[in-house]
């Protein structure tokens, strides 16, 4: 019985290893956030940290949506390594590249509408606008690097070679708070500080990338690949996007957005407050994220190996490993509220009223871990349909009504208990759904790419 167990989970020490870079890579992301937030939240004048939280919802519109990049160029690397065909792996770097850069340079070319239709959209009064507008005319220049940043994170993570990665977060982030400190604090440049300072940061975490990048390419290899650079079906089979995946990161990304957008209409404090707790929230849910990426990829793996015994013990080990994680975030948060939240403000209209909210962080946090790894179960399956159908529901009868009642009765509890409604939806549907195939043979779903993390 005792070795039978052990055969069972002979993964975990590969779980485990896998998970820790995905996580530390993938914390990096909000702690830079969290710091932006602290510098301009220690600013004289509370607009500065409200007009970037307002503003932050376009670039989440815009970078989390394009992150198809980072999962497709995944698969098509992953692929080539596999049957070691270095041309293939070259070949996928450069046609994402091409594909990023080409996104990259017409988000700059149409920053002025992008800008107007946005904050056209989302409400806030002028000062507030006024300081979320000079954020995002400073950030956007980063455009082309960020995106060009998901496709060599993608390449690398399709090799395992997950070190690239950390390094290239680690600088850009490292940069990133440098930067934050001598825009915003010493030279006074505030928000539009803030938003420079992302930018300049993400270009050199791409200098990083692509040194790594010639380190692993040989001269050689690279000129013979590049004559099949442009050849026409392999380069649409690079641009192709999950529609099912695709879904999900919208409705995910709109629940937020929607919260986010709503509470600037119950005032600036209210939206000061939720942002904050969005700070910690996003930042749990970046950390249990890299958790839920290496259950995608074992799943895949296990499932392709026809190794189906490991997929309930590999789902049980991801939600057993992510829900501690979740209640340190959330408890740390509602024990010691002065001390989280000083580090990030010094407005005491902002941090006196905000600990009648935090609460909320417990169930929305808990309910995330649970539908993260419940959704990297059923990605690693390549269940696609189930996925979107799920998100569906999730968003339309958990999100939107309490939504809707939370700004007609002008209640921030009621907008705090829509994303819960939001997770809360996911879990009960991928759980019944899980139920019904317990005793069921894993479904094929007809996918292009192997089964890789979407992230």
């Amino acid at each position: 019985m005792t070795l039978m167990l052990l055969d069972r989970y002979h993964f975990l020490p590969r779980f485990y290893r896998l998970s820790l870079v995905s996580v530390f890579s993938n914390m990096m992301i909000p702690l830079a956030g969290l710091v932006d937030t602290a510098f301009l939240g220690h600013l004289s004048e509370i607009r500065y940290l409200a007009g970037v939280i307002l503003a932050s919802i376009l670039f989440d519109y815009l970078y989390r949506v394009l992150k198809f990049l980072r999962s497709s160029t995944n698969a098509l690397a992953a692929e080539a390594a596999g049957l070691n065909d270095q041309k293939a792996l070259i070949l996928a770097g450069i046609r994402s590249s091409l594909v990023a850069l080409a996104v990259g340079l017409g988000i700059l070319a149409l920053q002025y509408p992008i800008q107007k239709l946005g904050f056209a959209i989302l409400s806030g009064n002028a000062n507030v606008e006024a300081s979320g507008v000079d954020y995002f005319y400073g950030r956007i220049w980063g455009a082309p690097a960020v995106l060009l940043n998901f496709v060599l994170m993608g390449w690398f993570l399709g090799q395992e070679r997950n070190g690239m990665v950390l390094l290239m977060t680690l600088v850009g982030n490292g940069a990133n708070v440098i930067l934050d400190y001598f825009m915003i604090v010493k030279w006074g440049w505030a928000s539009s500080g803030a938003g420079l300072a992302t930018a300049i940061s993400q270009y050199l975490s791409l200098g990083i990338g692509l040194i790594g990048m010639g380190w692993i390419i040989s001269w050689h290899d690279l000129k013979a690949a590049l004559p099949e650079t442009f050849e026409g079906k392999a380069l649409k089979e690079t641009v192709v996007l999950k529609w099912n995946i695709l879904i999900r990161f919208l409705l995910l990304i709109s629940a937020y957005a929607i919260f986010t957008n709503l509470s600037s209409g119950l005032g600036i404090t209210t939206l000061a407050q939720n942002g904050l707790l969005l700070q910690i929230a996003l930042l749990s849910q970046f950390t249990i994220q890299g958790v839920g990426m290496t259950t995608q990829t074992l799943t895949g793996n296990f499932k392709s190996k026809g190794e189906t015994e490991l997929l309930m013990p590999l789902l049980i080990i991801s939600i057993l490993t992510v829900m501690p994680m979740a209640l340190l975030f959330a408890g740390g948060t509602i024990l010691f509220p002065e001390t989280v939240f000083g580090l990030l403000t010094n407005h005491p209209e902002v941090s006196n009223g905000i600990t009648q909210y935090t609460l909320w962080l417990l169930p929305l946090l808990e309910l995330t871990a649970i539908a993260f790894m419940l959704e990297g179960h059923f990605i690693g399956l390549k269940q696609g349909k189930t996925l979107r159908n799920a998100v569906l529901v999730a968003f339309g009868l958990g999100f939107v009504p309490l939504a809707i009642a939370g700004w007609v009765w002008q209640s921030n509890h009621l907008l705090w208990m829509a994303l819960v409604g939001y997770m809360a939806g996911l879990c009960l549907f991928l759980g019944g759904q899980l139920l019904q195939t317990l005793n069921q043979p894993v479904p094929q779903e007809p996918e292009n790419a192997p089964a890789k993390p979407i992230t």
